[in-house]
C-alpha cells in the first residue's frame, strides 16, 4: 500500500490535484482511498458531487462510537474511496484534534483491511505542520509527504517551511519528502523559482500543472477534470503526475 500525505499553502489547489491524481490513478486498475483533512470537508467533492457525505467528525459527535466504517465512506468516481475528517463545531475545539480522531476511527474499524486499498492519500489543511496537523505524515500513517506549490512567494515559503518540518520529523520515523508539483500561476519566472527551490531542498519536481481554465470548467460541473474533460491537456498532466507517483521508491528510509 502506498501512503502519500499531500500538503501546501492554503489555496495552491491541493484538493484539485489531489483529486484529479486519485482519479488518475484510479484508471489504472488501482484502487485508491482519499482522505480529506480538512474542516471544511470539500476535499473530496469532485469525485461524488451527487453525494452528501457525513464527516467523521459529525458522526462522532451524534453517535459517538456507534456507528458502522460505511457510514464515513462514499465511493466517488473511479470507485475512489472518499473519506472526510471534517471539524470541530464553530469556535468549539481543534481542528488538528479533528484529524486525530478521523484517522483513529478508520483504524479501529478496519477501513484499510476491509477497502485494501492500494493508494492512500491524505489532503491536508494548508501549511500547518504542528500537532494533529502533522497526523498525517507520521509513521505508519504515511511513507511521502508531496508538497504542492506555485511560483508566488507566499506559496514558496509555505513549501520551504513544510520540507523543513518533514526533515525534522524524520528522526521520528515520519515520512519522508517526495517532492513538488509545481501548479502553475504565470507569475515571472515561476519555473526558475520553484527550480531554485527544489535544489535548495534537494528534492524534486514530479510534475508541473499549467494554469488552465479547463481545471475551473470541470469545478463548475462538480467533477475532476480526469471525468469531465478526459482527453484535455490537464487530463494528460495529471495521469502524468500519477506515473511519476507509482514509479518512487516507497521502502522504509532508516534515519
Amino acid at each position: 500500500m502506498i501512503k502519500i500525505a499531500v500538503y501546501g499553502k492554503g489555496g495552491i489547489g491541493k484538493s484539485t490535484t489531489t483529486s484529479n491524481i486519485a482519479a488518475a490513478l484510479s484508471q489504472t486498475g488501482l484502487s485508491v482511498m482519499q482522505i480529506g483533512c480538512d474542516p471544511k470537508a470539500d476535499s473530496t467533492k469532485s469525485l461524488h458531487s451527487n453525494t452528501k457525505l457525513p464527516t467523521v467528525l459529525e458522526l462522532v459527535r451524534e453517535y459517538k462510537n456507534d456507528f458502522d466504517l460505511e457510514d464515513m465512506v462514499c465511493r466517488g468516481f473511479g470507485n475512489v474511496i472518499c473519506v472526510e475528517a471534517g471539524g470541530p463545531m464553530p469556535g468549539k475545539g481543534c481542528a488538528g484534534r479533528g484529524i486525530i480522531t478521523a484517522l483513529e476511527k478508520l483504524a479501529q474499524k478496519g477501513a484499510y483491511e476491509k477497502y485494501k486499498p492500494d493508494v492512500v492519500l491524505y489532503d491536508v489543511l494548508g501549511d500547518v505542520v504542528c500537532g494533529g496537523f502533522s497526523m498525517p505524515m507520521r509513521g505508519g500513517y504515511t511513507d511521502k509527504v508531496l508538497i504542492i506549490t506555485s511560483g508566488e512567494n507566499m506559496a514558496l515559503h509555505a513549501a520551504a517551511n513544510i520540507a523543513m518540518a518533514v526533515e525534522g520529523f524524520q528522526g521520528r520515523g515520519y515520512a519522508s519528502l517526495a517532492g513538488l508539483i509545481q501548479n502553475n500561476r504565470n507569475v515571472k519566472n515561476e519555473s526558475a523559482k520553484v527550480k531554485e527551490l527544489a535544489e535548495d531542498l534537494e528534492t524534486k519536481i514530479i510534475g508541473k500543472l499549467d494554469w488552465s481554465t479547463t481545471v475551473q470548467e470541470a469545478e463548475l460541473t462538480g467533477k475532476t477534470v480526469i471525468e469531465a474533460f478526459p482527453e484535455s491537456e490537464m487530463a494528460k498532466q495529471y495521469r502524468k503526475i500519477a506515473e511519476r507517483l507509482l514509479k518512487l521508491d516507497y521502502r522504509k528510509q532508516l534515519c
